[in-house]
């Protein structure tokens, strides 16, 4: 794992920037930046504070903040500056980027860790691109046919048992067979087909077995195993 987010994944997120120096947090508040504030108190200050952590306080002493300590302060929060830790690996934060989620701190890594968007196959964090299927995410790469392995990405698919499969495989695997040319008819792209008894055809393939006539749309008569026109029939009874 990175130690850093990918960009598709920060766009998502409010990375905040430690400042230190007067004259930046100056312009960090007039600004109204969403930002930590890392700073110590000057002599005489004596402002008030609490550490977040409460009895929990790494420094030992919640409210004690001797000269020459550095604080940190976010959002009307204030914690020691080594108690300021990601809640997950407890690494001090430091001059690092973090992630504020309800109230809790976390580091770069640990945020992707544990909520960064997953592929459903590989369990790898998805940092670009990525394919929505059965509202479960997936990389491009990991999103292939069931039986080929083909990549499905952005191609015409179909599913049996909740498993995508490409047209080929599909119907090769499932798909019914014209009687007349014993290809799989898949219906995948809006492929018409002609059923009758237990028999299918293509459309392009239901035709008279005598004139060669399409039969789509008209009437027909079996001869044995064959399909002939109404012509063809009475030029044979003749």
């Amino acid at each position: 794992m990175a130690g850093v987010l990918s960009d598709q994944f920060k766009r998502g997120l409010n990375l905040q920037t430690k400042t230190v120096g007067k004259e930046r947090i100056r312009k960090a508040q007039e600004n109204n930046e969403d930002i930590a504030i890392l700073s110590m108190d000057l002599p005489g200050e004596n402002k008030p504070f609490k550490c977040v952590l409460g009895p929990d306080c790494l420094f030992g002493d919640q409210y004690s903040l001797p000269l020459g300590t550095k604080k940190m302060e976010y959002k009307t929060r204030q914690w020691h500056e080594k108690c300021f830790c990601c809640v997950m690996c407890k690494t001090p934060i430091g001059t690092q980027s973090f992630i504020p989620r309800e109230q809790e701190i976390y580091c770069a890594k640990c945020y992707e860790e544990k909520y960064a968007t997953r592929c459903i196959k590989c369990n790898k964090v998805i940092t670009s691109g990525g394919v929505t299927y059965k509202n479960e995410p997936w990389h491009r790469e990991c999103f292939t046919c069931t039986n080929c392995q083909t990549s499905l990405a952005g191609a015409r698919f179909t599913s049996r048992d909740d498993k995508p499969y490409c047209a080929d495989c599909f119907g090769e695997l499932f798909a019914k067979r014209c009687y007349a040319c014993s290809r799989p008819i898949t219906g995948i792209g809006g492929t018409k087909f002609i059923s009758f008894e237990d028999r299918h055809w293509h459309n392009d393939c239901f035709y008279c077995a005598s004139c060669r006539t399409s039969l789509v749309g008209k009437g027909f008569i079996t001869d044995n195993t064959d399909i002939i026109c109404p012509e063809c029939a009475k030029q044979k009874l003749n």
